[in-house]
């Protein structure tokens, strides 16, 4: 059970705080100057999973890992320095328009590991070094701002979706291999990750990062953005490739290559991580004012067969794991079905807001299983919902592994008019003779 992503809830960009000249200047390991094509991160890839995993060796001084909530807050991105990708070395163009906004985010806090960026011109690559100016500081942060390159810990992508002149924020990479986005109108809500690995495992889960990305600079007028990200873990490397184009719904076409250092058995393909509290359905041990707290409510999913199957989710009283099994899954996602501020009553975190999530295999992935974590949590603070697809055969070391697959984000409950679709779901014991309240919520014959 991970904590939620501060960056992601809406708070403010960070920057790493020390003292200027406490670290030199480090040349990049992955995003150095020079030409950049379509397999170049696959190169990468293949040839880091062919050495011994080597964990990221640059410490972040004191000051900096130890900051509190409100230092880290106070230290924003500065407008004046938002790369507009209209020149590939982030120079700001106001005399060009663009229809993507980039800002990078600072490592710090809760984001420690270092994440290199190159802006993509022309088929060239240009290592986006970090500077004191990309950042403000306010009245609570007053330690100075670092001088050398220390890298990023992600960045924002900024786009016009719900106002023609006014670029809000689409879609977040930060923290790990996790990435957030939104349609039109919504805010932060549920995740999707590049790979999970052991999920629920009773070794513990490993979580693969993206250590450094490119994003190419879109021609005029497209409405597309193009990332590439580079993924390393001990157990694998991965190349991936994102086509992000923000809209009512924003959808992510996504082509991404795994390299298994190991065998992997319990690799989780497409996840997707969300937080689930208590809903309408099941809160007789909830003691809160608010109805219903939670980012998703249920996982629907449309199999091999043509079948769409809806699965309640759950707050349980101890781990379960729920696996479909399937063969060629044609889509499946964590949906956030409720869109009525009054059954949330939470106007700081507009729970009504927060988008859907729907991933759809593109080509054949074969046998395999859907499979649904849910974690006990006693706080909305944690994400504890876990939605991903694990292939039947484990994915074997020395081997490349491509797979394709499509996200969307966005209020994607509302169906179409010659379909059924799950509008509620209720929960009530049918046996009188005894008090509901004496058996526990996620289980008829379990006593409390």
């Amino acid at each position: 059970m991970a904590l939620r992503y501060l960056s992601w809830l809406g708070w403010a960009p960070l920057v790493a705080i020390v003292t200027p000249g406490l670290l030199a200047h480090a040349e990049p390991t992955y995003t150095r100057d020079g030409h950049f094509s379509n397999d170049t991160v696959t190169t990468l890839a293949r040839e880091l999973a062919r050495q011994p995993y080597t964990a990221p060796k640059v410490p972040l001084p004191e000051v900096l890992a130890k900051l509190d909530y409100d230092q880290y807050r106070d230290i924003r991105s500065n407008p004046a320095a938002t790369i507009f990708l209209d020149k590939a070395n982030g120079e700001t163009d106001k005399g060009q328009k663009s229809d993507f906004h980039i800002q990078v985010m600072s490592r710090g806090f809760l984001f420690v590991d270092l994440v290199e960026i190159a802006l993509v011109e022309d088929g060239s690559a240009h290592h986006l070094a970090y500077r004191p100016d990309f950042f403000t500081t306010g009245q609570v942060m007053k330690s100075p701002l670092p001088q050398g390159d220390i890298g990023f810990s992600g960045f924002r992508i900024l786009a016009p979706i719900n106002r023609a002149t006014v670029f809000d924020e689409v879609a977040v990479f930060q923290g790990a291999s996790y990435l957030r986005a939104v349609g039109a109108h919504e805010s932060y809500g549920l995740s999707a990750r590049g790979l999970a690995n052991k999920t629920a495992d009773p070794d513990g889960e490993e979580f693969p990062a993206f250590r450094a990305f490119w994003i190419e600079k879109p021609a005029r007028g497209s409405q597309v953005l193009r990332v590439y990200a580079l993924l390393d873990s001990p157990s694998a490397t991965g190349a991936y490739s994102f086509r992000i184009h923000p809209g009512s719904a924003t959808t992510m076409d996504i082509d991404a290559v795994l390299f298994p250092r190991v065998p992997l058995p319990k690799a989780g393909l497409a996840p997707m991580t969300s937080m689930f509290f208590f809903s309408a359905n099941g809160r007789s041990s909830v003691d809160d004012y608010r109805p219903e707290v939670h980012d998703s409510d249920g996982l629907l999913m449309w199999n091999g067969q043509g079948e769409w199957l809806w699965r309640p989710i759950a707050n349980p009283q101890a781990l379960e794991v729920s696996a479909f099994l399937d063969n060629n899954p044609r889509g499946f996602g964590l949906l956030q079905r409720d869109r009525n501020p009054a059954d949330y009553q939470d106007f700081e975190a507009h729970y009504e807001r927060r988008p859907s999530l729907w991933a759809e295999p593109i080509g054949q992935w074969g046998e395999g299983a859907i499979v649904l974590t849910e974690i006990p949590t006693d706080a909305e603070i944690h994400d504890n919902i876990v939605a991903f697809w694990r292939p039947k055969q484990p994915l074997l070391a020395g081997q490349p592994h491509p797979y394709s697959y499509r996200l969307t984000w966005g209020d994607l409950g509302k169906g179409s008019p010659d379909q059924a679709r799950v509008v509620a779901t209720r929960r009530g014991r049918a046996d009188v003779k005894a008090s509901r309240d004496r058996w526990c919520v996620n289980s008829p014959t379990v006593r409390c």
